[in-house]
């Protein structure tokens, strides 16, 4: 995906989301929590509630300051307006059809105009057997720069900068034909 370029946690999270869908045999060790001890401040959960509502289940203090308010059981999408909720709706059906995570890169803005750079992550989770309800979804709220760009204000307004949608190619096996004459 876009592995250089995302904040660490945000690497984290990937890490820990692919060893838990992968054999971890298959997979190199990668960075944990120990690495980042912020990083379980900003996790929340959202699970589906009908085709365009996502309701958060769970979130994280730091997701909760950052945005002002209590998140469980308000709805994800509310968060985003127009066009951007449209194309969030469209990058959450893809990420719960495709079992891949995508990226979304935002502005935030307080009501007094501060702005500071958004990462998230969303990744797919399994449904137990014995749930009901719709699909959840494991999600890293990150601001980029850090929230003291905000000055102690909530973020009340986003704004997409980018989408990065999950990516369903799979690596190919690789074979080296080697022709010996011996």
């Amino acid at each position: 995906m876009l592995d250089r370029t995302l904040h660490p946690n945000s690497q984290t999270l990937l890490s820990a989301w692919q060893r838990m869908n992968i054999a971890a045999s298959d997979l190199p060790a990668g960075p944990t929590t120990r690495d980042h001890p912020d990083l379980i401040e900003r996790l929340f959960v959202i699970q589906q509630e009908g085709a365009d509502h996502w309701l958060f289940r769970t979130a994280g203090a730091q997701l909760q300051s950052s945005l002002g308010r209590e998140l469980a059981d308000h709805d994800f999408l509310g968060v985003w307006t127009g066009y951007d909720r449209e194309m969030l709706v469209q990058l959450l059906r893809m990420v719960t059809q495709e079992r891949l995570p995508g990226i979304v890169r935002a502005r935030g803005e307080s009501l007094t105009g501060e702005r500071v750079d958004i990462e998230m992550t969303l990744a797919p989770l399994a449904k137990p057997p014995h749930q009901d309800g719709g699909a959840r979804i494991l999600g890293l709220y990150q601001a980029l720069g850090g929230e003291s760009f905000l000055r102690g204000r909530p973020v009340w307004r986003h704004r997409l900068t980018a989408i990065y949608p999950p990516d369903p190619r799979k690596d190919e096996p690789r074979l080296k034909l080697v022709a010996s004459n011996d």
